[in-house]
């Protein structure tokens, strides 16, 4: 299939074997082309998709590579926002879910999505949420966004019943919006590694 893989996206692979350069030994026992990877940030010289495996245990998480002929599959974090989708997820009494549930009755000016352990769950219906799960969301935002907007969004989450983060994901890496709101200046992650800085919207020489 045809697309373009963004960190945070679920990709879902046809066949065992597709999941490249993977060194813990754990994930031959437990991933199998029914469990979806996630797109990570990080780059190699064959152009390949950078991925993440969960395990059942919390610190069991593995790096990857795969090709993008491998894909079957993609879910984004923006589609697993759908109320509908929400209302009817297995997790929908789990505080992570009602919080997300929350969120879709205010009109964004922007699209956001579901991320980590949340997401994961939605996507795959796998039941990898515990008491105290956060949830992690996502702002993907190719522009500068408002302050005042994203003040507003942030005094929403302060509310919801579970701790939840937002990223801001820019045309050049992704912020913590916490931060952003907090000191005006943010550590941003990139594909190439982490840099401060106080412009996350325009390109740095290292």
């Amino acid at each position: 299939m045809t697309f373009t893989p963004r960190p945070h996206d679920l990709l879902w692979l046809n066949n065992a074997n597709a999941l490249l350069t993977v060194e813990e030994a754990w994930v031959a026992t437990q991933w199998h082309p029914g469990l979806p990877v996630v797109v990570r940030r990080d780059v190699n010289e064959n152009h390949d998709i950078a991925v993440g495996v969960r395990g059942m245990k919390r610190e069991q998480r593995a790096a990857g590579w795969v090709k993008a002929e491998a894909v079957s599959r993609v879910v984004t974090p923006e589609a697993l926002t759908e109320r509908e989708r929400l209302l009817h997820s297995p997790f929908v009494s789990q505080p992570p879910v009602q919080a997300a549930i929350l969120l879709t009755t205010f009109a964004w000016p922007w699209l956001w999505g579901i991320t980590g352990s949340t997401g994961y769950a939605l996507a795959s219906e796998i039941p990898v949420l515990h008491a105290d799960s956060d949830l992690d969301l996502l702002i993907r935002a190719p522009m500068p966004l408002s302050e005042e907007e994203l003040r507003q969004w942030q005094a929403q989450v302060a509310k919801l019943p579970c701790r939840a983060d937002t990223q801001i994901e820019t045309p050049f890496g992704a912020f913590a919006l916490n931060e952003w709101l907090r000191d005006g200046r943010v550590l941003l992650k990139t594909s190439r590694g982490a840099r401060l800085t106080h412009t996350p919207w325009h390109r740095e020489e290292a």
